[in-house]
């Protein structure tokens, strides 16, 4: 049986690159869903639902392909940090995180020929101690604006890092571990060729 069609549900340039990285050919489908936050969700379980629905809205218009969903949360105090509404609210979350440690929760889901699999990976990551000008210098880059806790860390944002404790690109957006162990699961492995076999 050849290999299914592979679809990024997604149009994050770091997930993008990631699965470029590995050498797969996938197409990039962006999922349209509410990603609002509701009050009391667990942080982890926000971000495993969000994956879910990414991956499960496309696969309902594309039903012959291996669907990749995935979300990212950055968390500090059981504060859930998204992507910055501007430019202060960027420097307001840099300041809360800096000199502390947060955890990093990214998902990812699977979906193929109706089978929906998920799993979270959890990473602890440190800041080191900078001031309110390295923050707004950082900001200047434009780089924070569009990233979960206004922070890229294979960016710029790497000179903020005093440490991480887990899987780095899950910190970048998508745990690549756990993708592969959720494809195998259904029955597909990477052959480092760029191609999916069946198992």
């Amino acid at each position: 049986m050849s290999a299914p069609r592979l679809v990024l549900a997604s149009e994050s340039p770091r997930r993008a690159q990631l699965l470029s990285m590995l050498g797969l050919r996938f197409e990039i489908k962006p999922a349209r869903i509410d990603e609002a936050y509701p009050q009391g969700e667990a942080p982890a379980a926000h971000a495993e639902r969000l994956a879910r629905e990414k991956a499960s809205s496309v696969a309902r218009h594309h039903p012959d392909a291996l669907v990749i969903g995935s979300d990212t949360v950055v968390v500090i105090d059981g504060q859930v940090l998204g992507k910055p509404q501007d430019e202060e609210d960027a420097v307001r979350m840099l300041l809360c995180l800096q000199g502390r440690e947060h955890v990093v929760a990214t998902a990812v889901a699977v979906a193929h020929a109706a089978e929906l699999r998920s799993a979270v990976e959890q990473v602890r990551v440190r800041f080191r101690a900078y001031d309110a000008a390295l923050a707004r210098a950082y900001v200047a880059t434009g780089e924070p604006l569009d990233k979960a806790g206004a922070y890229g860390i294979q960016g710029y944002g790497a000179v903020l890092v005093e440490r991480i404790d887990g899987d780095y690109f899950a910190v970048m957006g998508l745990a690549i571990c756990r993708l592969l162990e959720l494809i195998e699961s259904l029955g597909w492995r990477y052959d480092f060729a760029g191609q999916l076999q069946q198992t």
